[in-house]
């Protein structure tokens, strides 16, 4: 028997305004909301909406054997609200059916569980509630921002009381073992571990329309032989996959939504084949293995680590700087400072700041604002030195107040001098 994990991301940044060396100081908004809701409107259009419908279709005609689950970050949740309430409300219909799983994550999708467990935490208990609060659903599994992981991360995931964890099947942590068996991280013995197949999982986001691979066309029923090739040689398939990958990266008229509609049909039609959402795959099956993963690893670009985001003296730079205010930030009690922080987080503005070339290089320059790294990390470098003048300027005002208040009651006639 072989289950089928289905597994989407869904995530929009707060794309951040072309903030000039003449705007520190003279405004404290950075962020492009005009291009935020366009954005949002074409993929609601192209992706969320069509998508959803043929989910739920596919649930509905299925009569639940179909699954899937999502993690869908804070920032997009934020955007659905403020933009397109419809695709929220597609949404909460997924989770109405019972079969529809959602994850856990970073509520702005950053690089916290690298630079501060605190913020990480913190993070992941105010995407908790807000999942609670729009989908009725406490999550059981967890998934980091584009699946980083390492044994450390495991082991704090495990105390934070998650019962599972995904994770990117990269052949140097799996050597001979495949990404087929559902494991265990060698530091958090009571949490399992379920690894994507990234190359079936990558036939369909990246490989689909690519009409120089050997093996376009894609259709559903060739895709579930391949699946069906794993029965006696694993026990679950996660295909692990940005939900833009249906209508914004692939488009509609190469057949994405085609396949997707018949996909399933062709994967039931073997016996011995059904859906699992990630919280029954982890229930379900025992864990075959133990993982020592010592290095991170993602499922970003042909690397699988963290050099998309860290692997300039830019990113490392703006990085540096951003965490180093997080101590005087949650001191100084301003949520509008802190919201903004926390904003300026977001994974993607150090993903556009990459200067790697590679085959799939063209990953880097989608939706980016930006005609290069050097003008992502100019724009971003002049919002936090605002950022800073404004922390330093909170500091100089508390200082001031409770100095006032420290002079008011040593004065003679004050209370406690009588």
């Amino acid at each position: 028997m072989v289950s089928v994990c289905l597994y989407f991301q869904v995530h929009q940044p707060f794309r951040l305004k072309k903030y000039s060396i003449f705007d520190i100081g003279k405004t404290h908004e950075y962020f492009d909301h005009a291009k935020n809701q366009q954005i949002m409107h074409k993929i609601a259009r192209k992706c969320y909406l069509p998508a959803n419908k043929i989910i739920l279709d596919l649930i509905n005609k299925t009569d639940g054997k179909f699954r899937a689950s999502y993690s869908i970050t804070g920032p997009a949740l934020e955007q659905f609200e403020q933009y397109t309430p419809e695709v929220l409300d597609s949404f909460k219909e997924l989770a109405r059916t019972g079969k529809v799983e959602f994850l856990n994550e970073t509520y702005y999708h950053t690089l916290s569980s690298i630079f501060s467990k605190q913020e990480f935490a913190e993070q992941i208990a105010l995407h908790q509630r807000r999942i609670k609060e729009l989908f009725g659903q406490k999550p059981k599994v967890f998934r980091n921002t584009e699946l980083i992981f390492n044994n450390e991360i495991a082991s704090f995931v495990q105390q934070l009381g998650f019962k599972g964890m995904l994770a990117e099947g990269a052949d140097h942590i799996l050597g001979w073992r495949s990404p087929n068996f559902v494991y265990t991280p060698k530091t958090a013995p009571g949490m399992k571990l379920l690894l994507k197949n990234y190359r079936l999982s990558d036939d369909i986001a990246f490989r689909f329309s690519e009409k120089s691979w050997s093996e376009w066309p894609l259709t559903a029923d060739k895709f579930a032989n391949w699946v069906n090739a794993v029965n006696g040689n694993g026990n679950v398939v996660n295909l692990f996959m940005d939900y833009e990958t249906f209508g914004e990266h692939q488009w509609e008229d190469k057949g994405i939504f085609d396949f997707l509609q018949h996909m399933p049909k062709e994967l039931l039609k073997h016996e011995d084949n059904d859906f699992v959402m990630p919280s029954e795959a982890i229930a379900r099956y025992p864990a075959m293995g133990e993982l020592d993963v010592h290095h991170i690893v993602s499922w970003a670009d042909v690397e699988r680590d963290l050099s998309a985001w860290l692997g300039n003296r830019m990113q490392q730079e703006a990085v540096k700087e951003l965490y180093a205010m997080e101590q005087d930030i949650k001191a100084l009690g301003s949520r509008k400072l802190l919201e903004d922080w926390r904003k300026l987080q977001i994974s993607d503005h150090f993903y556009y700041m990459c200067t790697k070339w590679f085959n799939d290089g063209d990953v880097h320059k989608y939706f980016n604002p930006y005609d290069s790294p050097y003008e992502a990390f100019i724009a971003y470098m002049n919002i936090v030195n605002d950022f800073k003048m404004q922390l330093k300027e909170g500091k100089e005002s508390a200082y001031r107040k409770v100095s006032m208040e420290i002079s008011s009651l040593l004065k003679p006639n004050s209370k406690v001098n009588k």
